[in-house]
């Protein structure tokens, strides 16, 4: 089911990234989603960490609340590049991950860097080192907020 789910991604993937609907062009398109699909089957790269289509029901709230997190840190972020005193006070903090599985634990550290004023350095045991422009935006990642919300896009509490 995984394989023939990834195909179908990867097929309307490549008619979106192409813009051409020749017959031959969405022939090639098919050939291409079908062998790339047939690797990962051979790989076993279709596991729910390889091809988490599980997640897709929770993506549809999650997504949503993150690209209006990254919209307010990119409005403070743009407002401490634009202070004439430049107000940082560059921070490394570490956090502890309540994510089970390595898409979890991927989708919360990207999911940090994509916030604009934060950065994933490292992930080592369970644990994030993340760089933050601001001390108020260490203390906020360390509140956890942002690690609740990964955990039940993940499946958890």
């Amino acid at each position: 089911m995984r394989a023939i789910s990834l195909f179908g991604f990867l097929f309307v993937f490549w008619l979106a990234l192409s813009g051409h609907y020749t017959p031959m062009l969405v022939a090639a398109g098919l050939v291409s989603a079908m062998l790339c699909a047939l690797a990962a089957l051979r790989l076993r790269m279709l596991d729910a960490d390889g091809h988490p289509i599980h997640l897709l029901g929770r993506a549809l709230s999650y997504y949503p609340w993150l690209l209006g997190e990254v919209i307010k840190s990119a409005y403070r972020v743009t407002k401490i590049v634009l202070h004439p005193m430049l107000p940082i006070s560059p921070t490394m903090t570490t956090l502890k991950t309540s994510q089970v599985t390595a898409a979890g634990i991927a989708t919360y550290a990207n999911s940090i860097t994509m916030t604009p004023g934060t950065l994933t350095v490292g992930v080592f045991d369970g644990e994030l080192v993340v760089h933050a422009l601001t001390r108020a935006d260490a203390i906020d990642l360390e509140a956890g907020d942002l690690d609740r919300r990964v955990t039940r896009f993940e499946g958890g509490r």
